[in-house]
């Protein structure tokens, strides 16, 4: 936390996308995965992309403004050029475009915003496949069971999120022979620390602590949400439906049979208790498309955020 204080001092006296020093002990400090550094570094990601955006506008004035007029020599393009780094700098610090939000996301491991259908390849999900009755009954009680949701917090902050999940974990985990801490770890990567759950339109939260897609197979209630898949390489937006549960210890203990009762994860299994081994072997076996999943899923197990929760707790 001392060097970040010492990062921010600096950038609030310099304040210039320029200062390599500022940035370099500004990357020493996030990667401490402190959450102050990490938004300072998103804003200057930001700043540059700006810088980079009003480059291309004034190339484009320059073509229009006469070759021998004043405002075109170098001493005023040189002026101006520290003008525009600077005005990149401030929109920045102020969030205009909110690309460091994004950012700040992305370089924290946050995946909420990431949807769990991104990461899982479904290999072991087949799509949902319509009643095989066709009578107006069945198709009736089919369709009752599924709901439109969108993704909204569940949890205050970071640290309620472990505070609240951590126990019904420890309950879950010691059933099925899986370590707790990485339960809930993999849980905060999915939905982004509960900030992006699945909830009804009615506002009913479905619970769904790890993507988990509702097959054929499911029985119980299902929420149709807006949600991104790879294909071929390319990220495709479309809706798919997710499974619901009663409460986060039934997300839990589903999640706990999905992987303990599939034979294409029986070697992460028998790994549980060593999380760097189980989530290299659960990746490797399928169950997720994204190739960094696993180092995501230990950089929150790692983070400092993670240990002062379970200090706390």
């Amino acid at each position: 936390m001392e060097d970040f204080n010492q990062v921010q001092s600096q950038l609030q006296q310099a304040r210039n996308v320029n200062d390599i020093g500022g940035l370099d002990k500004l990357r020493q400090a996030v990667r401490k995965n402190d959450p102050e550094a990490l938004s300072e570094a998103a804003k200057q990601f930001e700043a540059i992309f700006i810088q980079m955006m009003l480059k291309s506008m004034r190339k484009a004035e320059d073509v229009m403004v006469d070759k021998d007029s004043p405002f075109n020599s170098e001493q005023v393009k040189f002026y101006r050029d520290m003008h525009d780094q600077q005005l990149a700098v401030d929109l920045a610090s102020k969030g205009s475009l909110g690309l460091a939000k994004m950012i700040e996301q992305q370089l924290g491991h946050q995946a909420g915003f990431v949807p769990a259908s991104v990461l899982r390849n479904g290999a072991n999900l087949p799509a949902l496949q319509p009643p095989t009755k066709t009578d107006d009954a069945s198709s009736s009680a089919y369709s009752a069971k599924i709901s439109l949701g969108i993704k909204q917090p569940a949890f205050a902050s970071q640290q309620d999120f472990v505070q609240q999940l951590l126990p019904l974990a420890n309950k879950v985990a010691e059933e099925f022979n899986l370590d707790p801490k990485s339960m809930v770890a993999q849980a905060a990567v999915e939905t982004g620390w509960g900030q992006y759950m699945i909830h009804s339109k009615q506002g009913q939260n479905g619970h769904n602590l790890f993507g988990i897609k509702a097959d054929q197979r499911w029985q119980g209630d299902r929420t149709l949400v807006n949600t991104l898949e790879y294909t071929d390489g390319q990220a495709k937006q479309h809706k798919a439906q997710f499974r619901a549960y009663g409460s986060f210890e039934d997300s839990m203990r589903d999640y706990a049979e999905f992987v303990s009762h599939s034979g294409r994860y029986s070697d992460a299994v028998e790994s549980a208790q060593q999380p760097a081994e189980y989530f290299s072997r659960l990746q490797q076996a399928g169950y997720a498309t994204d190739p960094n999943y696993a180092d995501k899923v230990l950089g929150v197990l790692g983070s400092s955020t993670f240990q002062h929760a379970l200090m706390d707790k």
